[in-house]
């Protein structure tokens, strides 16, 4: 519910993806702290932890035999296999959430987020980009985290997620030297998704007219 206590129902799930490298880790920290009441899903994936990372909080890091235990009881929204290890959206969280008005944002892969948004129509989907292509390699390379081979990977699977940004909502540019900009931005997108005519019941409208 928002604040005005219009908005009754389900809550509203944001999906933000686009390249890897694109900084959707970062900025979807960044927006949480400014919205403490958003509920952020956190996917699984059999990929190896990073150093920084923390289990549960960054990823659901599993064994690729749990994965399929959860893929055999239909435990995952979607999944998909990305660069040789496979991630996958845990379902009760997030049905769970939005049953309780909560809004939700989580951050798959590309095709993970068409996924979503077959299961959930509703769902809004946010395109990360960065300013300029070539800033993805160098954010890549500061990660100290994959090889020469790996990120040549990830860059080759970049170019084609870039082909399915008109199926996508939003699209917010992460400008290298200004991500506060791109913060603002995806909050005006959840701000003003909130404000959309269709979201509010009939009741609330009438309610509006006979104050």
């Amino acid at each position: 519910m928002n604040e005005a206590g219009l908005i009754t129902g389900p809550g509203l799930l944001f999906v933000v993806s686009g390249p890897s490298g694109a900084g959707k880790d970062t900025l979807v920290e960044a927006l949480r702290e400014h919205r403490p009441g958003l509920r952020y899903s956190v996917s699984a994936t059999t990929r190896a932890r990073r150093p920084e990372e923390r289990n549960e909080t960054h990823y659901l890091f599993v064994s690729g035999a749990e994965f399929r235990r959860m893929l055999d009881e239909d435990a995952l929204l979607e999944w998909r296999e990305y660069g040789g290890n496979l991630y996958g959206t845990p379902r009760d969280y997030i049905e769970q959430s939005l049953s309780e008005g909560y809004d939700v944002i989580m951050k798959p892969e590309v095709n993970g987020a068409l996924a979503v948004k077959a299961a959930y129509p509703d769902a809004v989907l946010i395109f990360l980009v960065p300013d300029r292509f070539s800033n993805l390699r160098e954010r890549l390379l500061a990660r100290r985290t994959e090889t020469n081979e790996e990120i040549a990977r990830r860059l080759e699977i970049a170019q084609q997620e870039m082909k399915f940004i008109r199926r996508f909502d939003y699209i917010v540019v992460n400008a290298q030297d200004r991500p506060q900009e791109a913060v603002r931005d995806l909050d005006a997108i959840l701000q003003a998704e909130r404000f959309r005519i269709h979201r509010y019941p009939d009741a609330s409208i009438h309610a509006v007219e006979s104050s």
